[in-house]
């Protein structure tokens, strides 16, 4: 069955896969590590700090890795992703003892370069196997491969604390390093090697894009998920458990859910926006969104310092700023791949996932420091969420100079 699909459409099934498998053990690793130090009596501020060398070397990476699959092709750095993936795995298979913050910062820094160039290759390549006046199906197929892959982080939520529950945690990191490595291997044979390296080599001072279009869009993320997680990261889980009492399991059982459900969103996010009447989005549609998202955590805001059950406010707001976030990010990530230049498309792309990384730094330490300095409960998540606010509101002014225009030419 499998021979009788195109070349292309092969080629972004293995693409998809190694995206997902990766995913799956990211998540789950993630998961480990929480319930590892969260069992060794850290606080939900220090368990956060562990993953800060993660996002530090997201922005690295971007920056650096774009350039570098221009160079040597989109194939080799996502192979080199899933390399270093296990390598990070196999690093905290060393006895107990030496299971230490550091170390496990350290294989976490790894773990982030390895997770920016799967993904920055895995979104770059797409560009590459889709014709460029086929801009319907380019963002149906950005939407499905971003859309699964936040549906499998969630699922590796899931996965981690069920492997950890059934084969401690050694055993679960060594059935995850076996099984990334083979999904390596398999890639190693079958991955296009030529695809996504640049006819014309760049030079290093390229890595900076040169795009005004790829230049605000860059700065319109980098806010956009900052305003995500300078409440999500800290400041939520530790509300959920320390101020409304819910148990660990209540808490990261929830929250997996959520980024299962706010991934199938972003898969779905092409119909949402009016693909099936034959339109793609385009700056206007990043506006409008945008805005409507600016509302959802001034409202939450609001909602907390009211009389209304703040359990309710929380949960219901949760889930409609999980929704609208998911069509932005979803309408963001066409958005970069259709003004990527398609010759070195790992250079813009790299460069607006840096951005994207940024975003995620900068939200993760205002989310500890911004919660704890306003008071932690209540206070302290509105706090967070009034900054979510600002900073989704710069999103909007941002994408006021993006490019409007109306692609109109297939509908598939």
């Amino acid at each position: 069955m499998l021979k009788q699909l195109s070349p292309a459409v092969r080629q972004y099934l293995l693409v998809t896969g190694n995206y997902w498998a990766f995913t799956l053990t990211d998540g789950a690793l993630r998961m480990l590590v929480v319930l590892h130090f969260h069992g060794l009596g850290y606080t939900p501020l220090e368990i956060a700090l562990l993953f800060l060398f993660y996002e530090i070397f997201g922005v690295i990476t971007n920056l650096v890795g774009g350039w570098l699959g221009a160079h040597l092709g989109l194939n080799r750095t996502m192979n080199i992703g899933l390399f270093l993936q296990v390598v990070a795995l196999s690093m905290l298979l060393v006895p107990a003892t030496l299971l230490t913050v550091p170390w496990v910062m350290a294989a976490q820094a790894l773990s982030g370069i390895a997770k920016d160039l799967n993904k920055m290759s895995a979104k770059s390549a797409i560009k590459l196997l889709v014709p460029g006046d086929a801009q319907g199906t380019l963002y149906k197929w950005v939407a499905i491969l971003t859309g699964s892959k936040n549906a499998l982080k969630g699922a590796g939520f899931f996965m981690g604390g069920g492997l950890l529950m059934w084969i401690g945690f050694r055993g679960a990191v060594v059935a995850m390093a076996v099984m990334l490595t083979l999904v390596w291997l398999l890639s190693l044979v079958l991955l296009k090697k030529s695809l996504g390296k640049a006819t014309t080599k760049p030079r290093f001072r390229d890595i900076l894009s040169k795009s005004r279009a790829i230049n605000l869009l860059s700065a319109a993320r980098m806010f956009l998920f900052g305003s995500r997680d300078v409440w999500f990261v800290v400041a939520l889980p530790v509300f959920l458990s320390g101020t409304l009492g819910w148990d660990y399991w209540q808490t990261g059982g929830f929250l997996a859910l959520w980024v299962i459900g706010y991934g199938l969103v972003q898969a779905f996010a092409p119909r949402i926006t009016g693909k099936a009447a034959g339109r793609v989005p385009d700056g206007r549609a990043a506006i409008i969104w945008a805005a409507l998202l600016t509302l959802l955590p001034v409202l939450i805001a609001v909602g907390l310092s009211t009389e209304l059950d703040r359990a309710t406010v929380l949960i219901a707001g949760l889930l409609l700023f999980g929704a609208v976030f998911a069509v932005n990010s979803s309408l963001h990530s066409y958005l970069i791949v259709s003004y990527a230049s398609s010759d070195g498309v790992s250079l813009d792309v790299g460069f607006y996932y840096m951005a994207n990384a940024m975003g995620r730094l900068i939200g993760t330490l205002l989310s500890g420091w911004v919660f704890q300095m306003a008071g932690q409960g209540s206070a302290g998540l509105a706090a967070c969420l009034w900054i979510s606010g600002a900073m989704l509101a710069l999103t909007v002014l941002i994408s006021f100079g993006l490019p409007r225009f109306r692609v109109e030419k297939e509908t598939a």
